[in-house]
């Protein structure tokens, strides 16, 4: 434990932090089951941070990826019910040559869920910036992933200075919440979130999200679900769909958006369409719109290789 920063290392071998006493829900058996090596070395290198947010006396731990120096800073924020985890091919080759970071949004990923704070878009902004101003607090490249797309264009018309570029990477934000808000109410929110939970159903999202179906495979599935076992995982996932979660930006907001943009649109996108793509690249004024070739929802699951070159481009210009 990185006692003076408030950093903790999830794979650090010190006597007081070890992976098992951080995030002693993390089964041995899953994590076992990990085959690709992006997959463990993302698990093993996991962090935590405690981010103060203004309000509220007792500070929230953070989990994080940060990997590379040098250059713009990159900062990556995940989907819905997702986690840092979803960046683990791509984070790699980001950090080659600029200093990457993943960071979980409030609610979501290994973040500790206390039940005193509201879960909503402007909670998560804030507690966005407090993390990115405690640990990077510079310019940054902000890349979103579906509703970590509608996260980054929220952050971006709010602190403008703070963004110096944006990338979407087949992004939410043009349509509204999920169906499954509509049934969060009780005793339909915990059923819902029972929905959410079951192997099956993860599987079948899993398989959606991905034109080539080989990608589902184990060592994915794992990945997209070792989170769900943090404490209030459910209540959260409640709170932030009840609130109604990011609702679509008009075409006057877009049009706010001052920084150049790149948005990454997989060809073959089951989950949100692809009609999206074309429409935020009319709404975004400074943006350019570059199509995936035989992918799904998650370029950067799918096609990381193609999409890193675009984003470290996007970047150089």
């Amino acid at each position: 434990m990185l006692q003076d920063t408030g950093v903790i290392r999830v794979g650090q071998t010190s006597d007081t932090t070890r992976i098992k006493d951080l995030i002693s829900f993390l089964p041995a058996a899953s994590l076992q089951q990990l085959t690709e090596e992006t997959s463990i070395t993302l698990v093993q290198n996991l962090q935590q941070v405690n981010i103060s947010i203004p309000g509220r006396q007792q500070p929230i731990q953070t989990s994080y990826i940060h990997q590379g120096n040098g250059g713009q800073p990159i900062l990556l924020l995940h989907g819905f019910d997702s986690s840092v985890l979803e960046f683990r091919r791509l984070i790699p080759r980001l950090a080659v040559s600029h200093a990457t970071w993943g960071v979980d949004l409030l609610g979501f990923g290994f973040n500790q869920r206390p039940l005193d704070i509201p879960y909503t878009t402007d909670s998560i902004k804030t507690h966005l910036y407090q993390f990115w101003h405690t640990l990077i607090n510079q310019p940054i490249i902000l890349v979103g992933a579906s509703m970590g797309g509608a996260a980054a264009i929220d952050f971006s018309l709010t602190y403008p200075d703070v963004v110096k570029k944006l990338v979407l990477i087949d992004s939410a934000g043009l349509t509204g919440g999920s169906p499954i808000s509509k049934l969060m109410f009780p005793p339909l929110d915990t059923w819902a979130t029972d929905f959410l939970r079951n192997p099956k159903i993860r599987q079948s999202i899993s398989r959606a999200a991905y034109k080539n179906k080989e990608f589902a495979s184990l060592d994915a599935q794992i990945c997209a679900s070792l989170h769900l076992g943090m404490e209030n995982w459910h209540r959260s996932l409640i709170a932030f769909t009840k609130s109604g979660g990011y609702r679509p930006f008009r075409f006057t907001t877009l049009n706010k958006i001052s920084q150049p943009t790149l948005i990454l649109w997989g060809d073959s996108d089951k989950i949100l369409g692809v009609k999206d793509a074309a429409r935020f690249k009319r709404g975004i004024p400074h943006s350019k719109l570059v199509w995936i070739e035989n992918c799904g929802h998650v370029p950067h699951l799918e096609q990381p290789e193609v999409t890193a070159q675009a984003i470290l481009s996007f970047v150089a210009e």
